[in-house]
């Protein structure tokens, strides 16, 4: 065997550099950062771990001492656990539990605590929490008491910090079920004049809590006006969180009764809520009194709504019900801008009876439907009244602003036709306006606008009421016009202005112009020769039963001046074919008294004209018609006694009109115009509608327009 010799062992070169260790290994800086990121996280976790395990192995109770030094520190008051004390984190939401808690009232309340419980136990969603919002899945709390006050610098005692800071408003935390008992609260808002005492929870039961159904009780008064409620809160007995809760609710106050029902999305959110509400009563006046809201007197009343919560607003939608006689459907929603009370309405009605909307002027809803006008008013000065003289409610028209939109299709009314009544109701700080209110009547139009202006402290009315041409047969068919035979029209403007916070009061006080006109046309009753006051004429045709022909009225005014109250003709004068009637006198509605006496002069010869002015007396409550006149009646001696004496022939001379009227320009008669501008058909100024001087001395000397357009 051969062996091969080894080769030579060289020495190793002392300038080599020497070869890589295989257990020695470079340092990447990425590496390293991320294998710390990672210890720092696992330890956090660990510490978080470690915590929770803490946590919820003692429950959190060594925490008391510092979750009363924290919460006293936050809320700026005494926060104290006199019993058991819990928090911990069950797997990530937070339950809390505490015995004999009390949170502290600001110095300024009236008692001494905002809060006490003598256990309360909630489960807290943790991560809404992180978002900034206040939710629990549950609450269970027995033996509350809450204060909830406002004072008089608006503070409240649940805004805590700065107990001298503005109090902002309650916003409760979303719970999703709640089990309530033996728990009472206490509300005070001296600006909205409530308070409200309520017991909630199953106060007869005990300790013995009914699963889903939080009860409540109470008493209150809201306004000086005392209230009584109980319902409850049917929460869901499933295991879904935050279901829509039901609930109940059933007020009353004297004669007024409230049922409210439906779903709340949870058991205190009130937003986005679906709910029926009915009321009903005696009289809507009393329910909106809650309020603070000036409304109408009406008879028994009864509404159905639903109602929801929204951005602040209270809305009341598919409104439906009645007042009186009369049917009302529509919306309404109150909100509060700015801190002030905003009603905003949109009414309609089928048929609406005029009886019920006496009350909105001011009668006395149940006396004006039993015995009419005279008795729903005050009667004062020993004389018939029918003005209304219910005052305006400034302390509650301070109180809110609105605007409300009312239509209604038919008007039930035994004189005159009315129909598409359209009315616009703002109110801007006190000042009032029906702006446009007008309606159908008659085949015309009535349209109006007044302004009720309360910012001062007397009243200001202004009037603005137009009656476009409007057909007499319709108009007056209740007063017994026939229809057959009467194709004259009649048009009408009242424009004044008055003072005084009652309808009677400002018409008393009133400076303005109302003018009546009566275009070219035919006019016929059984009564025609009544309206033109030939008596003669009038007793000849019946006896001939000839009265069969209409009026041939060529124009007519039923002008009147009105000065502080007093109307004076000015000038009432109406052409005919036969006659031109004038009057004199007027009426007051200061003491609503009427005294006028028309007269008709023949334009040809008529042989029994009584040429004797015939007289309207009395009151707008008590009118009366003098048609045998003293001169009358002097004319008839003086007739009687030439029978006597000559011949029965002139007996009759006494009543011959020997027909010398002259016809009227029915230009300024047409323009509405005042009694100084009428014109004789030939351009003579009338020496027979009175002049404007006369009026002024029996009304007042204040300068007033020529005419108004009508």
């Amino acid at each position: 065997m051969v062996v091969e010799p080894h080769p030579p062992i060289e020495a190793p070169d002392a300038d080599a550099a020497p070869p890589a260790s295989a257990g020695r290994h470079r340092h990447d800086p990425a590496n390293w950062t991320l294998a710390i990121g990672f210890a720092v996280v696992a330890t956090i976790i660990g510490l978080i771990v470690l915590a929770w395990t803490i946590l919820f192995v003692t429950k959190g109770r060594f925490l008391k001492p510092t979750f009363e030094s924290i919460a006293s520190r936050m809320t700026e008051r005494q926060v104290k656990v006199a019993g058991d004390f819990q928090f911990y984190f069950d797997i990530i939401d937070a339950r809390f539990v505490a015995d004999g808690m009390t949170i502290s009232n600001p110095t300024w309340a009236s008692k001494p605590n905002f809060f006490e419980a003598k256990h309360i136990a909630a489960r807290i969603k943790t991560i809404p929490v992180l978002f900034g919002e206040r939710r629990a899945e549950w609450l269970v709390l027995d033996g509350g008491k809450v204060d909830a006050e406002w004072d008089a610098k608006k503070r409240n005692t649940w805004t805590f910090g700065d107990p001298n800071q503005k109090g902002e408003p309650f916003q409760w935390p979303t719970i999703g079920r709640a089990d309530v008992t033996n728990t009472e609260v206490r509300y005070i808002d001296p600006q909205l004049f409530l308070r409200t005492d309520i017991k909630v929870g199953d106060i007869a039961a005990g300790d013995t809590r009914i699963d889903g159904k939080v009860p409540f009780t109470g008493t209150g008064t809201l306004r000086s006006k005392p209230f009584t409620m109980y319902g409850a809160l049917l929460s869901p007995n499933s295991t879904v969180t935050f279901g829509r809760t039901r609930f109940e609710m059933h007020a009353r106050s004297g004669p007024t009764y409230l049922d409210l029902n439906g779903t709340l999305p949870a058991a205190t959110q009130i937003e986005g809520s679906d709910l029926n509400l009915k009321v009903h009563g005696p009289n809507v006046r009393l329910l909106f009194d809650f309020l603070g809201v000036a409304a109408p007197d009406t008879r028994n009343y009864w509404f159905t709504s639903k109602l929801t919560k929204a951005g602040g607003e209270w809305r009341f939608t598919r409104i439906n019900g009645r007042y009186g006689a009369s049917d009302l459907h529509g919306k309404m929603t109150i909100s509060f801008p700015k801190d002030r009370l905003f009603l905003d309405a949109m009414f309609d009605s089928n048929l609406v009876d005029i009886i019920d909307v006496g009350p909105f002027i001011g009668y006395a809803p149940q006396a004006l439907a039993a015995q009419g006008p005279q008795a729903a008013v005050a009667q004062t000065g020993g004389t018939p009244r029918i003005l209304p003289d219910a005052p305006l409610r400034m302390e509650s028209i301070r109180n809110f602003d609105a605007h409300i939109l009312y239509k209604v299709k038919d008007f039930r009314n035994p004189k005159f036709p009315i129909s598409n009544v359209d009315l616009t109701f703002d109110l801007d700080k006190s000042l009032m306006t029906l702006s446009p209110l007008s309606f159908d009547i008659a085949g015309g139009k009535l349209a109006s606008d007044i302004t009720i202006n309360a910012r001062v402290p007397a009243v200001i009315t202004d009037y603005d009421i137009r009656l476009s041409p409007t057909p007499m047969s319709k108009l007056l068919a209740g007063f017994g016009v026939a229809q057959a035979g009467t194709t004259g029209t009649i048009k009408a403007r009242i424009k004044m202005q008055g003072t005084g916070d009652t309808l009677r009061d400002s018409l008393a006080t009133s400076n303005g112009r109302i003018a009546i006109i009566l275009p070219k046309g035919t006019f016929w009753t059984q009564y025609v020769q009544l309206a033109e006051f030939d008596i003669g004429l009038f007793v000849q045709k019946l006896i001939q039963d000839k009265l069969k022909k209409p009026i041939e009225i060529n124009c007519g005014l039923l002008g009147f001046t009105v000065r502080d109250g007093v109307a004076a003709a000015d000038p009432i004068l109406i052409d005919t074919d036969k006659n031109v009637m004038t009057a004199t006198g007027g009426f007051s509605f200061k003491d609503e008294s009427l005294d006028m006496n028309f007269r008709a002069d023949g334009k040809k010869f008529s042989l029994f004209s009584g040429q004797s002015p015939v007289g309207i007396k009395g009151y707008f409550a008590q009118p009366g018609i003098n048609i045998i006149s003293p001169q009358l009646l002097t004319r008839g001696g003086v007739g009687l006694g030439l029978g006597l004496v000559a011949s029965p022939l002139a007996a009759v001379l006494a009543f011959v009109d020997v027909g010398d009227a002259k016809a009227a320009a029915c230009g300024p008669v047409l323009a509405g115009a005042q009694a100084s501008a009428m014109r004789t058909k030939s351009g003579k100024p009338r020496k027979d509608v009175g002049k404007v001087g006369d009026n002024r001395q029996q009304a007042g000397d204040r300068k007033q327009p020529d005419k108004i357009g009508i």
